[in-house]
């Protein structure tokens, strides 16, 4: 063996054993897949992935994604190695309280970490929505003899991955775009948590990526072919018409003699015994546990070394850029920054007051209006852009080769297309959204969460949002959906009132740099209020206002979300004349209500007026936040039906009258 080969066994045992060292350590892990992936990682890591570990940021990097991110000792090893700024005092609190190394990898949180994943799938998708986000960059801003965004996705996926849904509907398409630099390498070891692979899974993954119009290579060794890896790697890089998929035969639990090849290996430490037997095969001979050998940490560390020597090069290339395209390059730091353009709300549409309008529409008008001020917004929709309102009429078709158009096709694929916007979301210099029927939030949930959660500026676009749908029925009527996406943290939900509202929903989703917003439309028309007469749609960027007020001191609050305002402002006219002074609030974000100091909350909800009816189309419960003890809540607890969308609301209660009845209801019970 030749002294770089001793020395490119010594780096890949030096990443398996700090691995299984920490794991035991924490008493918590899964050493398999470190133990096992550790020679593609490094092969990809030390000759092909061009990344600057003293600028995690930089902007033309390549993307690792970890979508197997439950070996994530395999990531933060090599982020320490490498020279990241990543202690070996944080890699020993592995998966404990307040440390950069918790069970999976989380973005924001660790430097280098390009997603958070764990539910496997999700990087997968990610990393689709990543190379989707390069290629558009691509097409705006490079130019003839200037090129400043070139760079590639690689993502690490196990068994488990290819096995979800998600990944299949975001590797199809991502074969339908031809995004020929987005390159996967599969760990395929053939076992999973619960045993064999084959107890549940035995189709052919690489058939199965070659129809979707990938490029599959094969490594019959990855546990100690490099030259191989490296060709794979290689060839992959070669091919810019498809996107690759590398499968690697690997071996779960590598040099465990009692735990190599098994499930035992996958989520549990081997344990001290069987961790020595495991470096004796390896022909590790430091007994010193976490032990890092100098020449090893040396040539990992030359990644700092060529990633300074990459961004310096890149930044030389992008001042001569700049002195070239002065108005791109601001545009291009601009999009980083997540910055909007300056008198943004200028660009608003107005509507007529009075005229019914579906707030879909509206939205469609308002989406159109801001994009064309906001080049970097680009979206899709499942199928469905004709009935949510949601294509870019100027934005042409997006080319997955040459970046270019902004209305993306994602097809029936609603979790996929939400992981690629988050994948959009964390690649940044794109603005994503999605769109499809509110009913199908389910199928996008985990996506949403994962969103929420890492704070990206995702916006969801969700119509038909009640039972307003009418004929279609239940199965397409949202009635739970509300409630539900309402509880996930950090998550705004925005239900407007009118055309109005809608516009301003827009503008608010925009301007919110950190965190998901999720717009909820109407099917049907609503009548668009006459602002010279009710308070101002901007009350929504405060997520509820007083639409109009009472004639005297209120005695009871209506209180209404999106189609069932109206109702709210026909009930206060009547209560009105029967000598009720009574307040109507437009409340379209519950969440940005909340959020407003204790002074603005009185403001538009008095804790002395106990008498309150909530009014909305879908399920009750949550509004006793809102109405107390003494409110009465109007709204849907089951499921809907198949009927025109007034019938519908007639038969289910959601009239003006049976709010007035409501209204009095609770007066009665003070």
């Amino acid at each position: 063996m030749t002294a770089a080969a001793d020395l490119d066994t010594l780096c890949i045992n030096t990443i398996r054993t700090l691995a299984i060292d920490v794991i035991q350590k924490a008493d918590s892990g899964h050493p398999g897949l470190p133990l096992g992936a550790a020679p593609m990682a490094y092969v990809l890591w030390q000759k092909h992935l061009k990344h600057s570990p003293t600028n995690p940021h930089w902007a033309d990097r390549d993307r690792f994604v970890l979508s197997a991110g439950h070996g994530s000792m395999l990531l933060y090893g090599l982020l320490h190695l490498t020279g990241y700024p990543l202690s070996k005092d944080e890699l020993l609190n592995f998966r404990q309280w307040g440390s950069k190394t918790p069970g999976h990898p989380e973005y924001f949180l660790t430097p280098g970490v390009e997603a958070t994943t764990g539910p496997l799938g999700q990087g997968h998708a990610n990393a689709v929505g990543m190379a989707i986000a390069e290629r558009a960059m691509a097409a705006r801003f490079n130019q003839p003899g200037h090129t400043v965004v070139d760079h590639h996705t690689y993502c690490l996926v196990g068994d488990g991955d290819v096995m979800e849904g998600v990944a299949m509907e975001s590797a199809s398409l991502a074969g339908h775009l031809k995004l020929g630099k987005l390159i996967c390498l599969y760990d395929s070891n053939d076992v999973t948590l619960d045993g064999p692979a084959k107890l549940s899974f035995t189709e052919d993954v690489a058939k199965r990526y070659e129809s979707w119009g990938w490029q599959v290579l094969h490594v019959k060794d990855g546990n100690t072919d490099l030259a191989a890896l490296d060709a794979a790697l290689t060839a992959a890089k070669a091919e810019t018409g498809k996107p690759s998929m590398i499968v690697v035969k690997t071996t779960i639990g590598y040099g465990s003699p009692n735990k190599s090849g098994k499930s035992s290996s996958h989520g549990s430490p081997l344990g001290n015994d069987e961790i020595a037997l495991t470096k004796k095969a390896l022909g590790w001979t430091h007994e010193e546990k976490f032990f890092i050998p100098p020449e090893a940490l040396g040539h990992f560390r030359l990644a700092v070394v060529k990633g300074d020597t990459a961004k310096a090069d890149w930044r030389k290339r992008f001042e001569a850029y700049r002195l070239a395209h002065p108005a791109l390059a601001v545009e291009f730091e601009r999009v980083l920054n997540r910055e909007l353009p300056d008198e943004l709300a200028a660009a608003l549409p107005s509507f007529p007051a009075g005229t019914g309008v579906e707030t879909r529409t509206a939205s469609g008008t308002a989406l159109n209006a801001l994009a064309r001020k906001v080049p970097e917004l680009i979206g899709g929709d499942a199928d469905l852009s004709g009935s949510t309102k949601t294509n870019l009429k100027d934005g042409g078709s997006f080319d997955g080769q040459t970046g270019a158009g902004r209305n993306i096709h994602f097809g029936v694929r609603e979790h996929a297309m939400a992981s690629i916007a988050n994948g959009m979301a964390y690649h940044g210099g794109v603005r994503p959204f999605t769109a499809t029927f509110f009913c199908f939030v389910d199928y996008m949930r985990p996506a949403v969460r994962l969103a929420a959660m890492n704070h990206l500026p995702v916006i969801h676009v969700w119509s038909h949002d009640s039972i307003g749908l009418g004929e279609d029925g239940p199965t397409h009527q949202p009635v739970e959906q509300l409630m539900a996406v309402r509880a996930i943290p950090h998550l705004n939900t925005l239900r407007p009132a009118d055309a109005a509202e809608a516009a301003e929903a827009w503008l608010f989703a925009l301007e919110r740099k950190k965190g998901p917003t999720g717009l909820v439309l109407t099917r049907q028309k609503v009548p668009t209020f006459d602002r010279t007469k009710f308070g101002s749609a901007k009350g929504l960027h405060k997520g509820a206002y007083v639409l109009a007020d009472s004639s005297g001191p209120p005695k009871v609050i209506l209180i209404g979300t999106g189609s069932e305002v109206q109702l709210c402002v026909a009930a206060k006219e009547q209560l009105e004349k029967e000598g009720v002074p009574t307040r109507v609030v437009s409340m379209p974000c519950m969440e940005v209500f909340h959020a407003q100091d204790a002074a603005y909350r009185e403001s538009v909800l008095p804790r002395a007026v106990k008498a309150r009816v909530s009014c909305e189309a879908g399920v009750t419960f949550g509004w006793e936040r809102f109405i107390g003890d003494h409110g009465v809540a109007v709204g849907v607890d089951t499921f809907g039906a198949s009927a025109p969308d007034k019938i519908l609301f007639e038969k289910y209660g959601l009239t003006a009258a049976h709010v007035v009845e409501a209204a009095k209801k609770s007066l009665a019970s003070l």
